[in-house]
């Protein structure tokens, strides 16, 4: 008997299409979109970023719980009427504790992430530019080492694709409209009991 599977006529696979230029455009717009709102929430600015790792500026938070919330309400949202699909990462818990470590390591020590400092950068603030010179080095450090790194650390707690509802066994529909309203609750909290 033959195999289905061997009976079937394989196509290579299609090389991607290139962008159409409407898709780039609208990226740019939402990018530079982005850009300005970060500056304009003031997560651009040195002193801001300083506060929030020292607890004394809850901007960066509040952003942040913004940004999940919609993030969060819109991706699921458009996933549940099938207009997009989830590609979710692996969890690793060892890769990611190193990698959370390393990136708040370098928080700390430059007080800008990688999209606050392009935003710092766009508003003229070029002390950023050694934290885009460590950002430059460090990816090439990476890419040299990750044969190395997916032998070791990336085996390390590995937990497959998860998302926070399969390990707490909530099914999604109950989960998503809960953790929107904690979230929210935190965040008005914030915004009422914090000052700026």
């Amino acid at each position: 008997m033959i195999d289905p599977g061997k009976a079937v006529k394989e196509t290579p696979p299609e090389k991607p299409a290139p962008p159409k230029p409407g898709k780039l455009i609208g990226a740019a717009i939402f990018g530079l979109a982005f850009g300005y709102l970060l500056q304009k929430g003031g997560v651009a600015k040195y002193n801001v970023l300083l506060g929030a790792l020292l607890l004394e500026d809850w901007t960066v938070a509040k952003i942040m719980l913004t940004a999940i919330v919609v993030g969060m309400v819109g991706v699921f949202t458009l996933h549940h009427f099938a207009r997009v699909n989830l590609h979710l990462v692996p969890t690793r818990l060892g890769a990611q504790s190193v990698g959370g470590i390393l990136f708040g390591v370098g928080f700390a020590l430059i007080a800008y992430c990688p999209g606050t400092g392009a935003a710092a950068l766009g508003q003229g603030s070029w002390d950023v530019l050694f934290g885009m010179a460590g950002l430059i080095i460090g990816s090439y450090l990476f890419a040299e080492m990750s044969g190395f790194l997916k032998r070791t650390v990336e085996t390390w707690g590995e937990k497959g694709k998860v998302m926070l509802p399969d390990i707490l066994r909530i099914p999604r529909g109950v989960f998503l409209p809960g953790f929107a309203l904690l979230l929210l609750g935190i965040l008005y909290a914030l915004q009422a009991f914090t000052v700026r």
